[in-house]
């Protein structure tokens, strides 16, 4: 290929073409998108060390040789809300309707360690999630539920160890034994600290959580995803595609850090770090995102933390639609957009999928609506031809010109992290969330000067009756966990919760791990509320950095 003589024609071509400078045009990244691309905008492309083939080092192509034509992705539709009870039959509907693995929501009061019965509970008992105050909440949530054959995926955060417990104790009751689970819990907290807010404990206290996790689990539950690092959730807050990965991987590496620092060799932990990216709208930027993602990881786990173990250098994600791309009008122009950002998804390469329902700008979800999120998955499986062949739009100069820039800007990003001290460093000081809050705010103003434009909320607009037949979840389900709280502390052995929780409180304020006396506060059925309680009186709680 004479790239000087491609260089030359393109010339030629704009001349004949185009005779005013077309308008500019930016990506979500910020990145400026010419007319037109040839192998011009790919001037130092080497095949072997960019691109490679699937399954084998840098992964751009793919962490498995055949990917899809092996077995495709992981189908999975978060769900959870009200009861237990609710929730496991809405748990059992998916996986008869073809679901392969679950993905379990939880109310903000366990997520955030708070007992349904709290003051602060009042009105948040089982409204974004499913309400788990013990082990009798989870017993009934995976009632009928074979934990050796389904793997299941937990969005929680800072009360992870906790719920990790009470699954692995579930397990036990069931004679599974926690060698044989398979699953992932989310385990950030520090993007918690950047994106949600569902924290408890300051960065270092929850750091020591999350390498107990590590640490118990490489003994203990060896196939289980000690991680989940949240990248959907940083894009959720605003970030842009560079920053979504960025920022992400540097809040891994503190903790890859972290459990080095503990002791742990890097190869015996690092092969269970997962995580779930956002796929956004911009479809060809977010197929490029999630290539130049492995391409990038697979680089800082060979060259900087030295991994000699091919399963550490792969990136292994699961992958949510956009959530905050959903919109209240006109919410069946939803189920457009959601099977874009899958087919994004897919294009790029995830493990793991789930789709947002077209209703969820409203309400939870119905029946109805996570059937046809399901049902997203399995036309673009088994009807699109996409999964024919590896990475089919790998090769595209367009495509790789994002893939190079995105790697580029993110690792920018990173270096500019590790300066300041690495990512707890850059949270503590407000760095993270600064940039993400100026990159939401450029969002929004473009929207609201219809610089961008919003299918039927800033352009093609129509009159709309009310939405009919929305999911609203009974405000008595506080009532039934609250009974079922007081009969709990009726029928267990005061002694032994007693005793389990202040091991846990010397365990705490000493240097051991803790996973094993949560676990053992979890089987003497001591509530979520009460072990956080003891937490929070030995690690003390975090007060958020005010960035102006």
């Amino acid at each position: 290929m004479d790239e000087k003589k491609i260089a030359e024609e393109k010339k030629k071509w704009e001349a004949r073409n185009l005779k005013k400078a077309p308008e500019k045009i930016q990506s979500t990244s910020g990145m400026e998108i010419q007319v037109l691309y040839s192998p011009e905008e790919i001037p130092q492309f080497d095949y072997l060390n960019d691109l490679g083939f699937a399954g084998e080092y840098p992964f751009t192509r793919g962490i498995q040789p055949t990917m899809y034509r092996g077995r495709v992705w992981s189908m999975r539709q978060y769900s959870g809300f009200a009861t237990a009870e609710e929730s496991n039959r809405r748990y059992k509907f998916l996986l008869e309707q073809g679901q392969t693995g679950l993905s379990v929501a939880f109310d903000l009061p366990t997520q955030i360690g708070y007992d349904s019965d709290h003051p602060i509970s009042q009105g948040e008992v089982g409204k974004v999630g499913v309400a788990i105050d013990s082990l009798a909440d989870m017993e009934i949530l995976l009632d009928g539920i074979p934990l050796e054959k389904v793997s299941t995926s937990m969005t929680i955060n800072a009360t992870a160890a906790v719920l990790l417990a009470m699954y692995i104790a579930v397990a036990e009751k069931q004679g599974v034994k926690p060698a044989d689970l398979r699953g992932t819990i989310q385990n950030d907290v520090l993007k918690e600290y950047v994106a949600r807010g569902t924290y408890i404990f300051p960065p270092q206290p929850s750091m020591r959580l999350i390498t107990n996790i590590f640490e118990y689990c490489s003994r203990e539950v060896p196939q289980w995803n000690t991680i989940s690092v949240g990248a959907y959730h940083i894009r959720e807050a605003g970030a842009t595609a560079a920053q979504e990965v960025a920022f992400a991987f540097a809040i891994a590496i503190a903790y890859l850090e972290a459990g080095v620092k503990a002791g742990l060799d890097i190869d015996d932990f690092a092969p269970r770090v997962s995580w779930i990216f956002n796929t956004h709208i911009n479809f060809l930027e977010e197929v490029a995102k999630f290539r130049a993602a492995r391409r990038l990881w697979a680089r800082i786990m060979r060259e900087r933390f030295q991994a000699k173990d091919p399963r550490s250098w792969m990136l292994r994600f699961h992958t949510q639609t956009g959530g905050c791309t959903l919109t209240a009008q006109q919410p069946l122009n939803n189920l457009v957009r959601t099977t874009f950002q899958a087919l994004a998804a897919v294009l790029g390469g995830c493990q793991s999928l789930a789709v947002c329902s077209y209703d969820e700008a409203l309400a939870l979800p119905t029946e109805e609506s996570v059937r046809l999120s399901l049902r997203t998955q399995q036309i673009i499986a088994h009807e699109s031809g996409v999964t024919d062949t590896v990475d089919p739009l790998g090769g595209s100069y367009y495509i790789e010109n994002l893939t190079d820039e995105i790697e580029k800007r993110a690792g920018d990003y990173i270096a500019k992290i590790d300066q300041v001290g690495g990512a707890v460093a850059a949270i503590e000081k407000g760095y993270i969330q600064q940039e993400v809050q100026e990159s939401s705010y450029r969002y929004q103003k473009e929207i609201e000067s219809a610089k961008k434009i919003l299918v039927g909320v800033n352009k093609f607009q129509v009159k709309e009756p009310p939405v009919k037949g929305l999911l609203k979840v009974d405000p008595r389900v506080r009532k039934v966990q609250v009974k079922r709280l007081e009969e709990l502390r009726g029928s267990r052995e005061p002694k032994r919760v007693a005793a389990s929780l202040e091991e846990m409180k010397k365990i705490a304020q000493g240097q051991g791990n803790l996973m094993m006396p949560i676990l053992e506060c979890v089987r003497a059925y001591c509530t979520l509320g009460e072990i956080c309680d003891v937490l929070r009186g030995v690690f003390g709680e975090y007060e958020p950095i005010v960035t102006v």
